[in-house]
């Protein structure tokens, strides 16, 4: 087996510098990796050689220390992934009618077989169901090779576990999943992330690990769209669900916070859950009922707010169709600026079909990932007071909320991050 524990620096391949595969990139170039990060994207890579990021965990100045290393190459060339000693594959598997698109998992095997030499190690990230790393990303290693996993060389699964935004658990300090496909391929992934990570857990084998990964976000799906039906609940009977939701938190045990709003969004909950559903219809002829529940709700968020700007605009004599509305953050949740899934832009779109005047605040996302049915503006008072509604969908902290309670005359707060007297909650 290879040797990474000391020595010279050794080479590793990163497939795909997004949210996932960026970060463990440019940690692997902290601890002394020789780092090649690969993506299809040349505006990326572009974006990348100059040191600018584009996501919430990375910064200018990380990118700019990894750079001046000589030790970290973006490159869309497959030809600098030759020569690695582990290759580790983080990106994406979508959902495309409902059933998990691999097309980039089986597409980024395709591109490192040629690469695969005897005592290498690679590993797959990506969500997918169980049995995806064993069935489809290994079989297509081993073609292409000639090569067999866990006797030439060493192949496994580590399931990201990246919170965009989250400040306390990086990628560093969060504990990492590890399974190989045997145990000397465990010993492989384990001897690499053990350099990368303050802990590696272990698990008995690859569905074990893939699975871990479906249940974590199952979970938190699954939780905040009962609170978000609570919320909805909540509503019709006149009942404040934030009061609720606290007062049940004080609960020192058998009890974890879920806090509602406008839906979910990112690219974990919306889809991650639904490759359980899917897996069990294909494989069992049942369905997953918890996550096809979950997604009913959490999918009419969206509507939930918008019947609820109706409604605020009508007793304002108004209709949505003419109105300006401002809202205050477009992200999926708070202090990140990713858009992807966002249940605010979900709001924005149905707003839009009803002929709203948008604006947006949201001084985390640059005006290229603003749809152009959307006005994006300055947070200053002469905006605030020219909306006939102003709508909170993602409490950024740099997002200046005292200007709003002396300026807005009706807010509908999704967040609670208002305590405003023209402030209505969700």
């Amino acid at each position: 087996m290879y040797d990474i524990s000391g020595g010279e620096p050794r080479r590793v391949v990163v497939i795909g510098q997004g949210y996932v595969g960026l970060p463990v990139a440019i940690r692997a170039v902290e601890v002394g990796f020789e780092v090649v990060g690969f993506d299809i994207d040349k505006t990326r890579i572009d974006c990348l050689r100059k040191s600018e990021t584009f996501i919430d965990d990375i910064t200018d100045r990380d990118l700019a220390i990894a750079m001046s290393t000589g030790r970290y190459l973006p490159t869309d060339d497959s030809a600098a992934l030759a020569g690695f000693d582990v290759a580790v594959v983080c990106v994406p598997t979508p959902l495309r009618d409902g059933a998990p698109d691999l097309s980039y998992v089986e597409d980024a095997a395709v591109l490192i077989t040629p690469h695969i030499t005897p005592g290498c190690c690679v590993i797959l990230e990506s969500t997918s169901y169980p049995g995806t790393t064993e069935e489809i990303f290994i079989p297509i290693l081993e073609a292409g090779s000639g090569l067999r996993a866990g006797a030439q060389f060493f192949a496994g699964y580590s399931p990201e576990r990246i919170d965009p935004g989250n400040q306390i658990w990086r990628f560093q300090n969060t504990p990492k999943i590890i399974a190989g496909v045997n145990q000397a391929s465990l010993r492989a992934l384990q001897d690499f992330y053990d350099r990368l990570v303050e802990q590696t857990v272990p698990v008995p084998g690859l569905r074990e690990a893939e699975l871990a990964k479906l249940l974590e976000n199952t979970f938190r799906h699954v939780n905040i769209a009962l609170v978000n039906e609570l919320a909805v609940y909540c509503h019709d009977l006149g009942l404040d669900v934030w009061s609720v939701v606290e007062a049940a938190a004080t609960k020192p045990f058998g009890f974890m916070r879920f806090t509602p709003g406008p839906g979910v969004g990112g690219h974990c909950l919306p889809i991650d859950p639904s490759y359980l559903s899917w897996q069990a219809r294909r494989s069992l002829g049942r369905t997953f009922r918890f996550v096809d529940i979950a997604n009913d709700v959490n999918d009419g968020m969206p509507d939930h707010v918008v019947s609820r700007v109706v409604t605020h605009l009508n007793q304002q004599r108004k209709s949505v169709n003419g109105s300006r509305i401002l809202l205050a953050g477009l992200a999926y949740k708070r202090n990140s600026r990713d858009t992807r899934q966002s249940p605010a832009v979900a709001v924005a779109k149905k707003l839009a079909d009803l002929g709203a005047d948008l604006r947006v605040i949201d001084p985390l996302i640059s005006a290229d990932a603003v749809p152009g049915y959307i006005r994006m503006v300055p947070c200053e008072p002469g905006q605030i007071v020219d909306a006939d509604l102003v709508i909170v969908l993602a409490d950024h902290d740099a997002i200046d909320w005292e200007l709003f309670e002396p300026h807005a005359d009706r807010i509908l707060d999704t967040r609670n991050r208002l305590r405003s007297r023209s402030a209505a909650r969700l």
